[in-house]
């Protein structure tokens, strides 16, 4: 429709002209037929890795070549047997491999598009909410500071705009936008400063645009690209755990060679003692180790998202298990972000509002009784004031669209009437001025300036006082004292303040600020969410510290937070950490755990030096203003309702319902990620071990026969890593994670525990094989396929075993052996397995295996549980130990 037009150079009203709309916007209809002629406002993704390609990726690593030479091998030798086996291991790797990284792909994806932007527009006059992939070309956008520009606009308004356009120019400056028509041809993007491009960051200001150009057509197709795009599964802890692979391959090379040196010394032919040398690579692999941990942070992931936990950076799952300390906002994620004007103050008294949310009625009250708003001039200029000065919209059906303390706002004047009076200007409000003003003309074109703002920054612009019937010089300390009273009752409150200028004028600068008639205080209150109190009871009880950082008034703040739980020493304001040296504000750091009236440079601060304390720091934040502590923080939490693609795209995590609570959810689900991953680590090695050192032994004891073949180990390894391993990634989550301290975030993976164990069971599961091996060769005289079929049944009965020891590493398991569904049925997929290759005649052939009598099933369970009763006893005495 638009491409060849070169918007900079063209009029607004030209431009409106043709696009066939106008300054209401378009009618739903012809939005509808736009929609359907030309197409959502999104690009084509980026083509993605083929699915041959993706396979082909699952053969790529040193463990895997191994068992590939190996196969080679096996087919020069003629042994087309085992060949099949090994190639079949391989096979069956790289098909979970590919599965699950789908999966894991599928559900990143997903949660990506949970993240998809909305946008503000006018159609049919109204203003509406829609997804910004629906936009048309012209459309009017509305445009605040921290929005992302939702697809390429030229500015038909643009009050103080500046757009962050760095991402698409290289400019590392905000560019000034405005809206006047340029004549110079050629222009590069950045000199184009009547257009607003899709994907840039519009960091003050705020405007309307009309959409020129959509989807393929705009500079930048995709309106959040950071966000769409989802990355490769890699972490640093799978990135460990695939160099610890290599290095394992490189130690397990060695170990093969000198098997088969040690053979050679004793005597054995290349052919066999080759075959020693391939069983001891493959038994000591933990192939499955990197899929299994992949799988468990994928399914991590899941798990936050349904609890409304939406991870943007994967590295963020392992690091929510350190979190020492969380820093967050208070207004929406600690309280409801549904305010309720309750009291109002003037120099005609203090009233009393009464009505919940934002329904319309409700009364006045003034010394517990009703009165008539119209009879308090003062009261109703200070209603008219928040009124006209406020951007939200009072909804026919109920409800409110904008911020929800402006909302508030508009929901008390209502109380007393309806106030209108055409806005000719608007000066936005930036939390660094703390105000917001609008310029408004009566039906004579005299013109009123109305501001609202902090108490103390009103005060501070005033220079009179309306008490209702005239004026008089202003007299803060009243003011003061009741903003005072309000805030300590926990309540938000919101000065408000007027003044006439010049007849017919049409635009606000700095100055017309200045000289103000203050006319009073509305108090607001936002209750705390009944969830938040038990969740902050949860950190303390985790050792988790909350610290809430807010711009309201420090006495709401440290109200409120003794309300929720917030175990802090007093509070601190904005202007009194800038009065701090860094060691000043470390100090009070210790026992402070409220900060009021802060800045971006103030929270950014705090979260630098708790973290050179060494806490490990998750932060909240909506706005734009709040980016450089969510990029400074360890963990960056944004809010996924509230908050700007700014705050969103410096955070790690997004929390789809802006509940404090859902971070704490969020935090024992990363305690639980990182726990299963352990369990995971502590079956897989000792495991692993037992079957390398069976073969190492077999070899240094000359054994012709041993223990277990190679075919006999890749079968181990295959049905345990499916049937038993993955189960372990399903297993619920312990009870008592928040009952213990952060996890060290320099904690070694593998625990002291961990490598005691990997030393215990794999001696204890040696030394059980070899003592039923040879049991099964001496036992009424039989011949070595059914000992070597002990063998192998006696290894997979410890490591099914050992799976219920590995519930819980430090925890006695007999109370929650039967809690997990799939690892139970993945037990009894393994044993009908082994029951069908040690009785059927096929498999007897293919894997060398025998039947066994039912006595020797005995031996194997009751030798095997031992390692069960060994590891919960060592559980038990080591916890005694420690209460003593």
């Amino acid at each position: 429709m638009s491409g060849e037009v070169k918007w900079q150079h063209v009029p607004v009203d030209e431009v409106l002209a043709l696009l066939e709309t106008n300054r209401e916007g378009l009618t739903a209809e012809e939005a509808q037929l736009r929609l359907s002629k030309y197409g959502f406002n999104e690009v084509e993704l980026k083509k993605k890795e083929s699915s041959l390609h993706r396979f082909a990726r699952q053969f790529a690593s040193p463990l895997i070549y191994v068992l590939l030479a190996a196969s080679f091998v096996t087919f020069i030798l003629d042994e087309y047997a085992d060949m099949a086996v090994i190639l079949g291991v391989v096979l069956a790797n790289a098909v979970i491999g590919f599965i699950q990284e789908r999966k894991a792909e599928n559900a990143l994806e997903s949660l990506a598009k949970m993240l998809v932007p909305e946008t503000s527009i006018l159609r049919d006059g109204q203003r509406m909410i829609i997804h910004s992939r629906e936009l048309v070309a012209g459309d009017i956008v509305l445009i605040e500071a921290g929005n992302r520009i939702p697809a390429d606009l030229r500015l038909m308004y643009a009050k103080n705009m500046r757009i962050d356009e760095s991402m698409l120019t290289g400019e590392s400056t905000a560019v000034e936008k405005n809206i006047d028509p340029i004549e110079t041809k050629n222009l590069s993007l950045a000199e184009q400063k009547n257009i607003a491009f899709g994907g840039t960051l519009v960091t003050q200001g705020s405007g309307l645009g009309i959409v020129v150009a959509t989807g393929s057509e705009s500079e930048i197709g995709k309106i959040s690209e950071l966000i769409s795009k989802t990355k490769k599964i890699s972490t640093p802890l799978v990135r460990t755990i695939d160099q610890m692979a290599k290095t394992l391959a490189i130690v397990i090379i060695g170990l093969a060679i000198l098997t088969f040196i040690i053979g050679k010394l004793r005597g054995f032919d290349n052919l066999e003692i080759f075959f020693a040398s391939v069983s001891l690579a493959v038994a000591v692999i933990p192939e499955g180790l990197p899929a299994l941990i992949t799988i468990s942070l994928a399914f991590g992931i899941k798990r936050m998202a349904s609890r409304n936990a939406i991870i943007r950076t994967m590295p963020a799952v392992e690091s929510l298990g350190s979190v020492t300390v969380i820093c967050s906002d208070k207004t929406g994620t600690l309280t409801k972000n549904e305010m309720t004007v309750r009291k109002i103050y003037t120099l005609e008294g203090k009233f009393d509002v009464t009505g919940v949310g934002y329904t319309t009625e409700g009364d006045f009250e003034l010394k517990g009784e009703k009165t008539e708003p119209f009879e308090h001039p003062a009261l109703m200029e200070t209603l008219k004031a928040g009124a006209l000065c406020n951007d939200a919209y009072l909804k026919e059906e109920g409800g409110i669209d904008g911020d929800p303390t402006e909302g508030a706002l508009l929901v008390s004047a209502s109380k007393a009437g309806k106030f209108y009076m055409p806005r000719i200007d608007t000066i936005p409000f930036e939390p660094e001025e703390r105000f917001m003003a609008t310029l408004h003309q009566d039906e004579e074109r005299n013109s009123w300036i109305y501001m609202k703002g902090s108490p103390e920054k009103l005060i501070e612009l005033s220079s009179h006082q309306f008490d209702g019937k005239e004026l008089s010089p202003i007299d803060p300390e009243s003011f003061l004292t009741a903003a005072e009273e309000m805030a300590s009752e926990g309540l938000r409150v919101i000065a408000t303040a007027y003044r006439k200028l010049e007849h017919g004028k049409k635009e606000l600068v700095a100055d017309d600020t200045k000289g103000l008639i203050f006319l009073g205080l509305q108090g607001m209150i936002d209750p705390p969410r009944e969830e938040v109190k038990t969740s902050i009871f949860k950190c303390n009880n985790a050792g988790i510290r909350v610290i809430m950082i807010t711009g309201d008034h420090i006495l709401t703040g440290h109200t409120i937070a003794r309300q929720l739980g917030i175990r802090t020493d007093g509070a601190l304001s904005g202007s009194d950490i800038q009065g701090m040296s860094d060691e000043e504000l470390t100090d009070a750091l210790k026992t402070v755990s409220v900060f009021a009236r802060t800045s971006p440079e103030d929270k950014s601060r705090i979260v630098g030096l708790l973290k050179q304390q060494g806490e490990v720091v998750a932060v909240t934040g909506d706005g734009i203003n709040d980016a450089p502590a969510l990029k400074n923080a360890d963990i960056g939490v944004a809010m996924g309702r509230s908050g700007t693609e700014v705050a969103k795209e410096a955070s790690d995590m997004v929390l789809a319902d802006d509940n404090f609570a859902s971070i704490v959810n969020a935090v024992e689900e990363g305690r639980n990620v990182y726990s299963k991953i352990q369990k995971v680590i502590l079956w897989t090695l000792p495991t692993n071990a037992a079957e390398g050192l069976v073969v190492l032994a077999a070899v240094v004891l000359g054994l012709r026969n041993p223990p277990l073949l190679p075919l006999h180990i890749l079968w181990i390894n295959t049905i345990t890593a499916l049937g038993l391993g993955v189960s372990i990634t399903m297993e619920p989550m312990e009870k008592k994670l928040l009952n213990r301290p952060p996890r060290p975030p320099k904690e070694p993976l593998l625990l002291p525990v961990i490598k005691q164990r990997i030393v215990t069971v794999a001696l204890l599961m040696v030394t059980a094989t070899f003592l039923l091996y040879f049991f099964g060769l001496t036992h009424n005289g039989r011949d070595s396929n059914t000992a070597q079929t002990m063998a192998l049944n006696t290894i997979v009965f410890f490591e099914i075993f050992y799976l219920f020891n590995c519930k819980s590493i430090h925890e006695n398991v007999f109370r929650e052996l039967f809690s997990n569904k799939f690892m139970l049925m993945g037990i009894a997929l393994v044993l009908s397995l082994q029951v069908f290759i040690t009785y059927n005649p096929t498999m007897n052939a293919i894997l060398k295996t025998s039947p066994i009598d039912p006595v020797d099933w005995i031996v194997i369970v009751v030798t095997a549980s031992s390692v069960f009763f060994l590891i919960e006893l060592e559980k038990y005495v080591k916890k005694k130990r420690k209460m003593n």
